[in-house]
């Protein structure tokens, strides 16, 4: 978007941000941090009170919430202990995110790449949007893997979103043509209905403002974790970022958690009033896949999604 004409909050509001422990989390925090107070939401208590120390230390201000994202309960333990806080929100950045190589479940027998990604997020709006302000940013990290279309995604191996329900998700079942290889179907379904989220939420509740973000390739964030294992997380770690600048030039969707992160910082404090946009990773507004873009499909990923929350008690 362009950073010199959108209009930015004053200091003194806050900002929530899930995942803000490592890679595009960390980096926005900090970026945030220099705008008012950070609500720091994850699940590693001490990782969270390291990130806390970091802006505490630059004179910033920090509170951590401890959530697993992939547990309603537990996310909607973070959202009353947020909102108990009484802080100025001006902005919610749905930022975690896991990528798993091999399908492992929560607690309820749910595939824990759809919990984490979809449906934790989608708890945590749900139950702060009624306490935002008028007008305060709510933004999604997610992915344009979702699109079958999207030729470097089918060229690193994905074949777009393929969702069948939502309770269906919750099973790990994913239609039939999808990616060989595993994680990658659970993986671009997940963004996908977080992405049709956003442009329902955007028509339900014109109050506030939903936008989404394609941060682009980030070769160093580590989505995959310890199902990696030790030599591709070093190759990860250390090697590819010393290629990231050299090879942005020719691959224009290869980015860095600190590029990403200001990017993203710049769009959830923008007072623009814009709602329902889709940003690529150069902050620029993009189409997501044509079946996101059906309303009605969007309207049914959020009419299941809630459906299967509404089995979890409050």
């Amino acid at each position: 978007m362009d950073t010199s004409s959108a209009k930015r909050r004053p200091d003194g509001s806050a900002y929530i941000i899930t995942g803000p422990t490592s890679g595009i989390g960390r980096r926005t925090a900090f970026e945030l941090a220099k705008h008012g107070t950070v609500v720091l939401v994850g699940r590693d208590r001490q990782k969270l009170d390291e990130v806390q120390k970091l802006i505490e230390r630059k004179g910033q201000r920090a509170v951590s919430v401890q959530c697993d994202l992939s547990d309603i309960a537990s996310v909607r333990r973070a959202a009353a202990q947020i909102i108990a806080l009484r802080l100025p929100i001006a902005g919610l950045l749905n930022n975690a995110g896991i990528m798993q190589m091999r399908a492992t479940k929560n607690a309820l027998g749910w595939d824990m790449t759809f919990a984490t990604n979809h449906l934790g997020p989608f708890a945590l709006t749900e139950a702060l949007a009624p306490q935002l302000p008028d007008g305060a940013n709510v933004v999604f990290i997610v992915s344009a893997v979702e699109d079958p279309e999207r030729k470097v995604a089918v060229a690193a191996g994905f074949r777009g979103g393929r969702y069948i329900s939502a309770q269906a998700s919750t099973r790990g079942e994913w239609e039939l043509g999808g990616s060989a290889r595993p994680g990658y179907d659970a993986y671009a379904t997940s963004k996908q209905c977080a992405l049709a989220a956003v442009m329902a939420f955007a028509r339900e509740t014109p109050r506030l403002r939903f936008r989404a973000v394609e941060p682009g390739l980030n070769p160093t964030t580590g989505l995959g974790g310890a199902d990696l294992g030790a030599p591709l997380r070093l190759l990860q770690r250390v090697i590819i970022p010393l290629l990231v600048p050299l090879l942005r030039p020719f691959i224009k969707i290869l980015s860095t958690p600190k590029r990403a992160a200001r990017m993203i910082s710049t769009i959830l404090i923008d007072g623009s009033g814009r709602t329902g946009v889709y940003y690529d990773e150069g902050g620029r507004p993009m189409q997501g896949s044509a079946l996101v873009r059906d309303p009605t499909f969007q309207d049914r990923v959020v009419a299941e999604t809630r459906a299967v929350l509404s089995t979890i008690p409050a």
